[in-house]
């Protein structure tokens, strides 16, 4: 999943990382170590380890801590639901309250969409924005947070 189809996971300073990833940067010094499978290269600098475009990435995944299943970001994308890092900051905030009291499979309301979120592992369900709420139940799910 790109960082394009999930903002969650641009970084707070935006995508960052080496111009070619395939190359080492500079002053680096290539070491192979052997893996089950197959052979993996891994690049150490001589100044020390630099962060590399999967490591902001990685770490933009944990600032948010939210993942979208395919269905989720299809319903997004289709119906026109924007997420910006305040709404999916307050999302996550909402998902960790409802963790806090157990719940398992959890609505939360912010600024009128409405996010099914697995709270077990963090995944956003499915959305669904104000305009297309109207005749829904949500089912199969066992508590509900306004965020």
């Amino acid at each position: 999943m790109s960082p394009i189809q999930n903002p969650a996971l641009v970084p707070p300073g935006g995508l960052t990382g080496p111009p070619n990833p395939g190359h080492a940067p500079a002053g680096a010094r290539r070491q192979k170590t052997t893996g089950d499978a197959s052979t993996v290269s891994q690049f150490h600098s001589s100044t020390g380890p630099q962060p590399t475009f999967a490591d902001a990435l990685d770490q933009a995944g944990k600032a948010s801590d939210l993942q979208f299943s395919k269905h989720a970001l299809a319903r997004v994308q289709r119906r026109g639901i924007e997420l910006d890092r305040s709404t999916l900051a307050r999302l996550s905030q909402g998902v960790d309250r409802a963790a806090g009291k157990g719940s398992r499979d959890s609505l939360v309301l912010v600024d009128g969409t409405a996010f099914v979120v697995s709270v077990n592992n963090r995944t956003v369900i499915t959305a669904v924005g104000s305009q297309h709420m109207k005749d829904n139940v949500f089912t199969n799910i066992d508590s509900a947070v306004i965020a």
